[in-house]
């Protein structure tokens, strides 16, 4: 800026009787982002470099949003697909066994937060088919009590849970399974029990046959693979329980009070029971989930941090091309405060306009996550996420506003932070040397 311009400049600012919208201080350091002077290659470098240290941090921070987005969304689907098997609140005997079931359910029925009860009966046992053979869990459920704790019901692929009569044996099998098992519904196969039986001619295997009534898919490799679904009496009389069940499965209004609901039951029952909740029984996977998250947030904001120091490059060389300039400012007297301010205002607008790119750019693709996976998905014909491999076969997204509100934060906290050595710098030039050879 040529000392011509400045004094215009100055005076139209200071003008008394005037209100002051901007300070000139703001104008220059705007001024300076971009390049007016068509002659100087050098200045279009710089913008050049201003450029890119803009375009790194909206990369940076339009990543740091999907990948927390995502993992939101991971987190958010273990979590109802898990809780859809599972339960909130699991009270189970010794022995993983419960007599008197019936009383424990009314009892924990009269907690507000409780919404619904159901017993069932938890057992392992091989499955067979022809040739093939399979361990899975077996679960004895009454089909109407069991919709209310789980959605296992909504998961049907074939069939209905209505379907599982007492005293008809018949089995509901998780798609995988069925699959191994390579059966259908209607056709047998036979559970055999780790109980033997005591014979003359020794211990023999408890065997029943049973017939496939429908198939579920909760898209859970755990469950789909392993879980298989029986009539409660059917389980009773298989594993010689009497009346007595493995325990009592709750369903809260609130799952996230689970914890205080298990020790408010735990001291109103008044028994020797064991009661967990799904925090406990499912800690590992939220805790990976939540450390992952962590983890990736650390590593996308160094992406970040590394961007917004690039502007320290840049303002250094904005202050070594601009030493004519900043003495003139000097010698019209303008304060070491205020040449600081003109580059703290450069650096800032690079870093507030790349978090804003950014934060805009995240926000479209952390909304459009179910379609441009697919998208590339097929053009590059991968499947990111393979079903053997992973609990989630489809790439969820959660996005929070609490999760936008930080990476904004800290980027812009970064981009300021990378404005001070620069600013400070350029505030210390010493006006005589700068114009010595001007």
């Amino acid at each position: 800026m040529a000392l011509f311009e400045l004094a215009p400049l100055q005076s139209r600012l200071t003008a008394p009787g005037k209100l002051r919208f901007v300070d000139y201080e703001t104008l220059i350091g705007m001024r300076y982002t971009r390049a007016r002077n068509r002659a100087s290659g050098r200045n279009h470098f710089i913008s050049f470099i201003s450029l890119m240290s803009m375009a790194g941090i909206g990369l940076g921070v339009a990543a740091l949003i999907v990948v927390l987005s995502v993992m939101n969304g991971f987190q958010q689907e273990l979590r109802s697909r898990i809780l859809g098997v599972a339960s909130h609140v699991q009270i189970t005997g010794p022995d993983n066994r419960l007599s008197s079931w019936s009383a424990v359910m009314e009892g924990a029925r009269k907690h507000p937060l409780v919404e619904a009860a159901a017993p069932y009966v938890n057992a392992q046992a091989m499955l067979s088919a022809d040739s093939l053979v399979r361990g899975s869990v077996i679960r004895g459920i009454l089909p109407g009590e069991e919709a209310k704790v789980a959605d296992i019901a909504q998961q049907m692929k074939v069939g209905t849970l209505d379907a599982l009569k007492s005293g008809g044996f018949g089995i509901i099998l998780g798609s995988d399974l069925a699959r191994s098992l390579a059966v259908r519904p209607g056709e047998r196969v036979t559970l055999i029990a780790p109980q033997g039986l005591v014979t003359p001619a020794g211990l023999l295997p408890r065997l029943k046959q049973f017939t496939v009534v429908g198939i579920f898919e909760i898209g859970m490799f755990e469950y789909d693979s392993s879980l298989a679904l029986i009539h409660m009496t059917d389980a009773q009389r298989l594993y010689q329980l009497g009346d007595d069940v493995s325990g009592v499965r709750l369903k809260l209004t609130d799952l996230y009070q689970s914890r205080v609901v298990a020790r408010d039951l735990t001291s109103s029952l008044g028994r020797d029971l064991y009661i967990s909740d799904w925090t406990r029984s499912h800690a590992n996977f939220f805790r990976a989930v939540q450390i992952e998250k962590n983890v990736m947030f650390i590593i996308l904001m160094l992406i970040v941090a590394v961007a917004a120091f690039n502007i320290v490059s840049t303002l250094v060389m904005v202050v070594t091309d601009k030493q004519a300039d900043i003495a003139i400012l000097r010698t019209l007297g303008a304060t070491p405060g205020s040449i600081m301010k003109i580059f703290i205002v450069q650096g800032a607008l690079i870093g507030v306009i790349g978090t804003l790119v950014g934060m805009a750019l995240g926000i479209v693709l952390a909304l459009n996550v179910d379609v441009v996976v697919p998208f590339l998905e097929g053009l590059f014909n991968i499947k990111f996420l393979s079903k053997e491999v992973y609990y989630i076969t489809d790439l969820p997204s959660d996005l929070q506003r609490g999760d936008v509100l930080t990476v904004g934060a800290v980027s812009l906290g970064l981009s300021l932070l990378a404005t001070l050595y620069p600013s400070w710098r350029a505030s210390r030039v010493n006006p005589a040397e700068a114009l010595k050879y001007e």
